[in-house]
């Protein structure tokens, strides 16, 4: 799959359980200012590429600054996998790593066993 930007009401609706059937979105949260999310895009792109059953998305927080308290994070990038198909879907943050990736904040291999876990 490929990674789609999505916009504010889109990013509601995934939220609040307002898309129809049962998905699963695995959603990059960014910054423009930040260092670590524009490295961790091709990263994150080439992930997206392996699972053909996952959507996978990125959210610039700058778009909805209240992102944070309604998903529950705090600072960026953050990874968010998400399960919708009922009235409230699930939502799952990545921890934050130990030792951080010196470029990209997360370890790829740490976010793959977060999406493998939780799907």
């Amino acid at each position: 799959m490929e990674v789609h930007r999505l916009s504010k009401l889109a990013l509601q609706k995934i939220l609040q359980g307002k898309v129809d059937g049962e998905i699963t979105c695995v959603i990059k949260f960014y910054s423009n200012g930040c260092h670590y999310c524009h490295e961790l895009h091709e990263p994150y792109t080439k992930l997206a590429e392996e699972y053909e059953d996952l959507y996978f998305f990125a959210f610039n927080i700058g778009d909805y600054p209240e992102v944070e308290d309604i998903v529950g994070f705090e600072g960026i990038p953050t990874i968010c996998l998400v399960k919708t198909g009922t009235n409230i879907p699930s939502r799952r943050l990545i921890a934050e790593p130990d030792t951080p990736h010196k470029k990209t904040w997360y370890h790829m291999k740490d976010i793959r066993k977060f999406i493998e876990r939780e799907k």
